[in-house]
């Protein structure tokens, strides 16, 4: 039986490793090598259990941390999100708006139909791109924009208004709003959008309005120095082997914070699982803060961010966050990320889980061992008797 309110912590700070159900489950592929490192948390209407499993750099044997920077890649578009959804609460924007009343560029947009033998053919958009669309994966948008590695990637590619200019320039693949095509250029546009509503960058009032208030001080495009230094550093899995060290993936390639970095809403934010845990509460605890900051209403969040913003027949996203269309009261939203990092929150239960490592390739067999693990945990009876005890001598 679990005490509400007790942290179970494993290997945090430095401190003896503790027994949690993610390190009885995982701790045999840290000791292969297979899994190098990871962040496993675990958290259920006040209970939460920490397990800091291996380390952020095996070469080194430099322990694993909450504290140590690390690529949470597409957990970017929920930020970006987060900043669109302040925008609708304050009525600076509608999620309906056409994106061209923003950005004029996206007036008319060309659909491409065929592509044959170097001659393309294009037929005019009739419907209307909203800033919905773009959000939710809908507007027609590819992936990334042509030549996105031999740009850099992520981070290197160009400001977000460019990013934005470009993709309107570009055929697009669909009608909007009539099918899905998962799209960093899409929540890139909205983070523009987001640029032109309030007359800053992006990443300045992502600053202001969530990580500040927040106090989420770990996270952002450039980190320093210091942070690369503990970096969670990233491996390449091998069936049976020991994962091996890979400088970088071309997605997202180095230096990491020099003077040509380029924020992208879709896929560049630099946190740590600390950090993330401040922002995955507020959204689980619909839009407050665990230090008390609220940055959302609650409808806000239980309509826009918590639910499925895509017609019933095209799947579950919202605001740059995944959704469920409908699961009752197990509904569970959040995001992942290119290199494994995920989480998702249930807000009708108080419950969070999260995962943060930094790997390519698989395959992976520890995610059925920290499913076991899920299961474990929240399968636990809470004890509230201390805390109930505790309360009543308040009255």
């Amino acid at each position: 039986m679990l005490a509400a309110g007790v942290a179970l912590a494993g290997n945090l700070f430095a401190a003896p490793a503790a027994t949690t159900f993610a390190r009885d489950e995982l701790q045999k592929y840290v000791d292969s090598g297979e899994l190098p490192g990871a962040v496993n948390v675990f958290y259920n209407n006040g209970v939460e259990e920490v397990a800091c499993l291996g380390y952020a750099d095996a070469g080194k044997k430099r322990p694993i941390t909450l504290d140590d920077v690390y690529m949470q890649c597409s957990q970017t578009k929920g930020f970006c999100g987060v900043t669109i959804a302040i925008l609708v609460e304050e009525g600076k924007i509608s999620l309906d708006d056409p994106v061209s009343k923003y950005i004029p560029e996206f007036g008319t947009l060309w659909i491409e139909k065929s592509n044959k033998n170097g001659v393309r053919t294009l037929e005019k958009a009739k419907n209307t791109l909203t800033v919905r669309m773009v959000m939710n994966h809908t507007g027609g948008f590819p992936f990334e924009l042509p030549n996105f590695h031999s740009m850099g990637g992520w981070s290197r590619r160009m400001p977000l208004r460019s990013v934005a200019l470009v993709a309107a320039s570009q055929p697009i693949l669909f009608e909007p709003g009539t099918k899905q095509q998962y799209s960093n250029v899409g929540i890139d546009i909205g983070a523009a959008v987001v640029e032109r509503v309030t007359g800053k960058r992006w990443e300045d009032f992502l600053k202001e309005r969530v990580f500040q208030p927040l106090g989420m001080k770990d996270s952002g495009f450039w980190p320093t120095k210091e942070q690369l230094e503990k970096k969670v550093e990233m491996y390449t899995c091998r069936k049976g082997q020991p994962a091996v060290w890979t400088e970088h993936d071309q997605s997202m390639q180095r230096p990491y914070a020099d003077d040509r970095v380029f924020p992208s809403a879709g896929a560049g934010l630099w946190t740590t699982a600390r950090d993330q845990l401040k922002f995955y509460k507020m959204l689980m605890n619909l839009g407050v803060g665990e230090n008390g900051a609220r940055i959302l209403k609650e409808e806000t969040v239980k309509s826009i961010l918590a639910v499925s913003t895509r017609p019933p027949h095209l799947g579950g996203y919202s605001l740059g966050l995944a959704a469920p269309v409908k699961d009752g009261e197990n509904e569970w939203f959040g995001h992942g990320g290119a290199w494994g990092t995920n989480c998702m929150v249930n807000w009708h239960k108080k419950q969070l889980k999260l995962w943060a490592v930094q790997l390519r390739g698989g395959p992976r067999p520890w995610d059925g061992a920290r499913n076991k693990a899920e299961q474990k945990f929240f399968s636990q009876k809470i004890d509230n008797s201390a805390a109930e005890a505790f309360t009543g001598r308040l009255k």
